[in-house]
């Protein structure tokens, strides 16, 4: 399967990859993760943007991808997205469009819409059963705006608005999305491009809510140099405090187990936003508190 994906990757037309020049910082695993995603979906996509940091791919009237999209306040990406969606079956029961130019529609979302102001809309969406793929980005706070808490801002991590560091613990959208019964759920993260695109293209056959959330490692936001983004994503992965799986039929397969697990202190450690649990001492309470609640993930997964 990996090959097969693989070779169909390497075939895509150049027309379908992002143009450089994109306005958007250095090293984000945003940009990254859903350059791999629209290179498997190709150009007969419409993306319905909520307000975030990917805003700033579209400058009207251009974009930087060979497909169309939709700019929507930061609550309303997914109602947008059904009126989208409602007009291309209109189009195509009335032969107006064929079916083979039928669009993927796209609701591309940061977390602080997706854990906050737009969770409702998604519910609502998944509650009638849209046919759209949903993508979260989760760079773990409002990014675009100085990297203030989110609800997916992670426990201990030090934000524009909260410089000793959270206090709460992240927010879990996959429970969350799972609960509503999706016919696909999935994590991802842009450092495994070909689990990200093995993951789309069984959703491609799917008809119904196709939900991703994306762990999107932000250089501004989390303090680190941009060339380590990559780095930081494998890290995410290794130590388990993302892991990648996938929900169907009320069943979750890991798609990565790290095995051995490093520990979470080579995550963090790299982090300015995890700095002050380093220096000038060791904070051993919130990392010990941080290591064992993914120790026990971990344990209840591998049991």
């Amino acid at each position: 399967m990996t090959t097969q994906v693989y070779r169909s990757l390497k075939r895509l037309p150049k027309k379908h990859l992002l143009e450089p020049g994109t306005p958007m910082c250095a090293g984000c695993g945003a940009l990254e993760m859903l350059k791999t995603f629209y290179d498997v979906l190709g150009s007969n996509t419409v993306f319905v943007n909520a307000a975030g940091c990917m805003s700033l791919l579209s400058v009207y009237p251009f974009t930087p991808f060979h497909s169309s999209w939709l700019y929507t306040a930061m609550a309303s990406a997914s109602a947008g997205a059904q009126g989208i969606r409602d007009a291309l079956d209109v189009l195509i029961k009335k032969e107006r469009l064929s079916v083979k130019d039928d669009l993927h529609v796209v609701v591309l979302t940061g977390d602080g819409s997706a854990t906050g102001m737009g969770l409702s809309a998604t519910s609502a969406a998944m509650d009638r059963g849209l046919d759209v793929y949903t993508v979260c980005y989760d760079n773990e706070g409002y990014g675009n705006t100085g990297q203030q808490t989110s609800a997916s801002t992670p426990y201990g991590a030090r934000t524009a608005t909260d410089e000793p560091g959270v206090r709460q613990e992240k927010k879990d959208l996959f429970n969350i999305w799972a609960a509503h019964h999706p016919p696909y759920l999935a994590t991802i993260v842009a450092s495994d491009p070909l689990d990200i695109a093995r993951k789309v293209e069984e959703a491609k056959v799917i008809t119904g809510p196709k939900m991703f959330i994306a762990l999107t490692p932000c250089p501004t936001g989390w303090h680190y140099p941009p060339e380590r983004s990559v780095e930081l994503g494998r890290l995410a992965v290794r130590t388990g405090i993302f892991p990648l799986k996938v929900w169907r039929d009320g069943r979750v397969v890991h798609t990565r187990i790290p095995k051995p697990r490093l520990p979470v202190d080579e995550y963090l450690a790299p982090q300015g936003r995890f700095r002050h649990l380093f220096e000038p001492v060791r904070n051993g309470a919130v990392l010990t508190k941080i290591q064992a609640r993914v120790d026990s993930y971990w344990g209840r997964v591998t049991a």
